[in-house]
């Protein structure tokens, strides 16, 4: 209400301006950050992962180094040596 008193009164008197009303707005929402590493797949793409890195059996009968949970729902990425 008194905003709208003002803002009459104020186009009533001649050579008086205010500032224009200013809308409040929502605080954009930020994920809590998560601290991971980031590591060379063996594809040859970078690869942000938040778990340990582990060694895994190959079907030949050796071993892979892997990421765990990796950025987009990837649960291991084998990493280049």
């Amino acid at each position: 209400m008194k905003i709208l008193a003002t803002l009459l009164l104020s186009l009533s008197i001649p050579g008086v301006r205010t500032a224009p009303l200013r809308v409040p707005f929502d605080q954009p929402v930020t994920r809590p950050s998560q601290k991971g590493k980031w590591y060379m797949a063996e594809t040859g793409h970078a690869v942000f992962c938040y778990g340990p890195v582990m060694l895994v059996k190959e079907p030949q009968g050796g071993l892979q180094r892997v990421a765990t949970f990796c950025r987009g729902d990837q649960a291991m990425v084998p990493l280049k040596d």
